[in-house]
């Protein structure tokens, strides 16, 4: 099966692509575009994380739910939102703890985080699609084996990776990476229903920093400039 994937991630992710659940997502697709339901993020922007971040750069993982639903809202990096779409609640909250942390000023009508994925960081979605403007939609179409194949191969072949885990749905993931050769940390989802309860002040940011330095590796630059 023909998947148009940044060349290091199709090696890794090459026998996935001939299995049966993942044959069964690229149908549901087509069937939903026959039907015509519209599908977020666009085509050629569903594996916008992997192109934007390739494994061989990988250094952090952030694992978002679901893509954005709102027309124009996802292009495929969880939380991010394209160039002239002001950030969701979920993404001004980031920047909030990124100010507090970091003491650097965010953007407050720019939410695109591309800048951070070509540093290698892998903003993945355990779904990679949704139909519009119904959350979950695709959640169960054998998306979640794909991306829990994504963490796992990540697990297995690298080492020092920092995951970042916000919220319950992303920490129930945790049993999928190898904590004695990568790095987790948790807090709570950055929604506006649950960031006072330990997202904010988690100091994730600055934490992910120290662990890439003390690996000789460069920092992750966070700041934001609105083009």
């Amino acid at each position: 099966m023909e998947v148009k994937m940044e060349p290091s991630w199709k090696a890794v992710l090459k026998e996935e692509f001939d299995k049966p659940y993942f044959k069964q997502v690229v149908m549901f697709l087509k069937t939903e575009k026959a039907a015509g339901k519209t599908i977020f993020p666009p085509g050629p922007l569903i594996f916008n994380a992997f192109n934007q971040t390739p494994f061989i750069k990988l250094k952090v993982v952030i694992i978002g739910q679901d893509p954005y639903h709102g027309n124009g809202q996802a292009h495929g990096l969880s939380f991010s939102v394209p160039n002239g779409i002001n950030p969701p609640p979920s993404l001004q909250n980031i920047f909030k703890e990124i100010q507090s942390d970091l003491g650097v000023a965010m953007p407050r009508e720019y939410g695109n985080l591309t800048k951070w994925a070509e540093q290698g960081v892998l903003l993945l979605n355990a779904a990679l699609t949704v139909r519009a403007n119904e959350p979950f939609s695709h959640a169960k179409i054998g998306w979640a084996e794909f991306t829990d194949a994504v963490i796992k191969k990540i697990s297995d072949e690298k080492a020092g990776i920092i995951f970042l885990l916000w919220g319950k749905f992303a920490q129930e993931k945790q049993v999928l990476i190898d904590e004695t050769k990568h790095h987790v940390l948790k807090a709570a989802h950055p929604s506006p229903f649950s960031a006072d309860k330990g997202f904010f002040g988690c100091r994730h940011f600055s934490k992910t920093n120290e662990k890439l330095v003390g690996q000789g590796l460069a920092p992750i630059d966070w700041k934001l400039l609105t083009p």
